[in-house]
């Protein structure tokens, strides 16, 4: 499915968003500023249980001069449309997937090129904390005039599910009709597995798959277990960690601009000093949705890890195509290929 807002609708906002008259720094002292953070993963969701603790913490650290209002389960947006709600002042926070990202950030697909396909968690660290991801979040504030508040938060290996066909190999992928999160990337693996790609906002899955407009789809176990996709029909998994899905927490520039410099460095260092603990309870958590997908009968087949490298080699034949197709550029190709390189 086409996302709904256009790369042209994106620039057209975010020059609306230059030309408006500039907001004050600061709120007066008995006007406490609003923070409204959208998500659109459901409350049970390990992101969700993180937001919910890093709000927490600013109202505490701001001594109450800023309240924050938590929207879940995309009761106000889904997240292929938060970037045009803090464009336009709709809210002021959201942590999308950088997959959200990429049709006006292009080089928000790096992750799916094949160089990264079936990495360890190890190397995708190496990947967003060094020259890539640094390389990203400046993109995403020339762009998009948005701030990233700091280190990304893991979601977790993406991996492939379906209702009724059994994933033993990557043949059964075959003919498939599979759902994705968005961004050519995603599209491009599909299709390299003789799949068809299919884009639906996360709140539409489980219609979705209930009515059979897709066979399976694209994602975490974690979202698979906080979405209870089991009851929509999801039976069967193939756990190949084709990509690390990652959060990028943003808030919007003129509410950035209305903070003290005190007060931004209460964001950055709460989100900071907490973020490692924040990511090793999204690991945990996917460790958790694992077994309970298991326990209601989900069966989850491993791809060895030479069946792996060997699809990954297969893959890099033709990763100028898949940067090409995701309009990729060079500097971050190079950026990528020297983490990978010095990773030895």
């Amino acid at each position: 499915m086409k996302s709904s807002v256009s790369r042209r609708t994106f620039v057209a906002s975010a020059m609306a968003v230059v030309a408006a008259p500039s907001l004050r720094r600061t709120a007066a002292a008995d006007a406490p500023l609003t923070l409204r953070c959208s998500l659109e993963t459901a409350p049970s969701h390990t992101r969700n249980a993180v937001i919910r603790d890093y709000l927490g913490r600013i109202e505490a650290a701001t001594g109450g001069k800023i309240k924050t209002q938590l929207f879940e389960s995309g009761q106000l947006f889904p997240d292929l449309q938060v970037v045009k709600a803090l464009l336009q002042g709709q809210i002021e926070m959201a942590i999308p997937g950088a997959w959200s990202l990429t049709g006006v950030v292009p080089d928000a697909d790096f992750f799916q090129l094949p160089a990264l396909y079936g990495r360890t968690i190890e190397m995708a660290h190496r990947v967003i904390d060094g020259a890539p991801g640094q390389l990203l979040a400046q993109q995403i504030g020339q762009q998009l005039n948005l701030h990233v508040i700091g280190p990304w938060l893991d979601l977790g290996f993406f991996n492939w599910y379906s209702t009724s066909k059994p994933l033993n190999s990557f043949f059964d992928l075959k003919g498939l009709k599979i759902r994705n999160s968005g961004g050519a990337g995603q599209a491009w693996r599909t299709q390299f597995m003789g799949a068809i790609p299919n884009t639906t906002p996360l709140p539409n899955v489980s219609l979705g798959l209930s009515q059979g407009t897709f066979d399976g789809l694209i994602t975490s176990h974690e979202t698979v277990a906080s979405g209870q996709f089991w009851e929509s029909g999801i039976r069967y998994g193939l756990e190949d960690h084709q990509f690390i899905g990652e959060y990028i927490p943003l808030v919007g520039h003129n509410f950035w601009q209305r903070l003290s410099p005190e007060l931004q460095q209460v964001f950055t260092d709460q989100w900071r000093e907490n973020v490692p603990t924040y990511r090793a309870n999204m690991a945990a958590a996917q460790a958790r949705a694992r077994e309970q997908l298991q326990a209601h009968g989900i069966r989850i087949v491993v791809p060895s890890a030479d069946e792996l490298a060997t699809t990954r080699q297969e893959m890099m034949a033709k990763q100028e195509q898949a940067a090409k197709l995701s309009k990729i550029s060079s500097e971050m190709l190079a950026a990528l290929s020297a983490v990978i390189a010095a990773a030895g």
